[in-house]
């Protein structure tokens, strides 16, 4: 698993910004820094076959976290998991590297630097994006042990989404540590994703439409009712409507994160069946 661009239909994922041994590509659009907000979102960081990567994701159990397939996919070793609000303001990061990058992190090493570790897990249905009548890009993360003083997010009961008539009119709030699309300090002026800070945001969307497996927001900043959107890093966190999580992050239509952006609906059957295996 990498950092991926899909084109069109599918469009460039939002999310795995790299982090290590090179700064993590990541980016918001605008948004709010969240403080303690929503304290139940946290970083998670993570090896595989192509170095290390981070993601967001968002405790729903005491040991449990939601976050995407892409996210979980083929991880070697533990799943580092942290809730700080604020990760890095700039470089380089403070997050470990493993002792064998080839095997991934262990608990042992992450406790010892002061994080939470746990196991991934990938929905058995996702399709790695090839099939949007089966996307399931959905993954949870197994905690080594319970986090007692965060409390989990509720999710969102099966078909709260389809209850939606008029998406334009549905505002959602997506969370995450995706960082800043802006200019650089230097060189080109064009506004571009850039890989420090990275904290936790939040921003509010419009909703543009919804299909039985995804929910689509308009994540322009300039949008009149939003406030922008999610882009590299955000991937897996959570998508909010109300007081519920209905999502998590999963694409977006363009590289530097100012158009439409995708999320995993987790209200649906074939999703929130295979969660209540690991909430049970």
């Amino acid at each position: 698993m990498h950092t991926r661009l899909l084109t069109l239909a599918v469009a460039a994922l939002a999310g795995l910004g790299l982090v290590a041994p090179a700064s993590p590509a990541g980016a918001s659009t605008g948004g709010t820094v969240d403080g303690d907000t929503h304290p139940n979102v946290g970083l998670i960081a993570f090896y595989d076959a192509d170095g290390r990567f981070r993601c967001s994701a968002t405790l729903v159990s005491p040991t449990v976290l939601v976050t995407a397939a892409h996210c979980t996919a083929g991880t070697l070793g533990k799943t580092l998991v942290t809730f700080d609000s604020v990760v890095a303001e700039a470089p380089p990061s403070p997050l470990p590297v493993a002792a064998d990058p080839a095997a991934g992190y262990t608990s042992a090493e992450l406790a010892a630097a002061g994080y939470l570790s746990g196991t991934a897990h990938t929905h058995p249905d996702y399709s790695d994006f090839t099939d949007l009548r089966n996307w399931n890009d959905v993954g949870v993360v197994v905690l080594d042990a319970p986090v007692t003083d965060i409390a989990p997010a509720p999710l969102a009961e099966v078909g709260t989404a389809d209850a939606i008539r008029q998406p334009r009119q549905t505002l959602f709030r997506a969370v995450g540590y995706g960082t800043e699309v802006r200019q650089a300090d230097t060189g080109p002026q064009k506004p571009t994703p850039m890989s420090y800070p990275i904290i936790r945001r939040y921003v509010d969307m419009p909703g543009q439409k919804i299909t039985p497996q995804i929910i689509q927001t308009n994540g322009n900043e300039k949008d009149p009712f939003g406030t922008g959107g999610t882009c590299f890093g955000d991937s897996g966190g959570s998508l909010w409507l109300g007081e519920a999580v209905v999502g998590v992050t999963s694409y977006g239509y363009t590289e530097n994160c100012r158009y439409l952006d995708g999320y995993q609906r987790l209200d649906i059957p074939v999703v929130a069946d295979w969660l209540a295996g690991f909430l049970d």
